[in-house]
């Protein structure tokens, strides 16, 4: 992957990259919108509880594919109050653990009042990247 950041633009803050180049050949995946719910159903209560929910959701998505968040390339996040974007940054930002995808955060109303968030993304494995199935 190579992370397109030019010098003739304002800096990205907050880990992640303007644009996000990948490879020809490289295996794609597009997760829909992941909601706040466990496996049993359940929308836990508070901001921070919904986002670290689809955070595990999101990497279980990924594992299945044989990616982690490392090969996410496009992230984009949907609040539900502009009040949640430090949080969200922070949750995001330890959960990537360093890898700074290109990235979109907007808000506006989720489907479910109960959801607080929603989130999808596009991960890419380059062909000499691509693990062993």
């Amino acid at each position: 992957m190579k992370q397109h950041n030019p010098g003739s633009i304002s800096a990205p803050l907050g880990g992640y990259s303007h644009a996000v180049e990948i490879g020809p050949g490289a295996t794609w995946l597009y997760i829909s919108g992941t909601i706040p719910e466990r496996p049993d159903g359940t929308v836990p209560q508070g901001f921070a509880a919904q986002c670290n929910v689809i955070w595990d959701n999101l990497e279980a998505i990924l594992a299945s594919a044989g990616m982690t968040v490392a090969n996410l390339v496009k992230v984009s996040t949907y609040l539900t109050d502009r009040a949640q974007a430090a949080e969200n940054r922070e949750i995001r930002t330890r959960r990537l653990g360093g890898a700074e995808p290109a990235l979109t955060v907007v808000v506006l109303q989720t489907l479910s009042a109960e959801w607080l968030l929603e989130i999808d993304a596009v991960a890419a494995v380059e062909p000499e990247k691509a693990e062993p199935q």
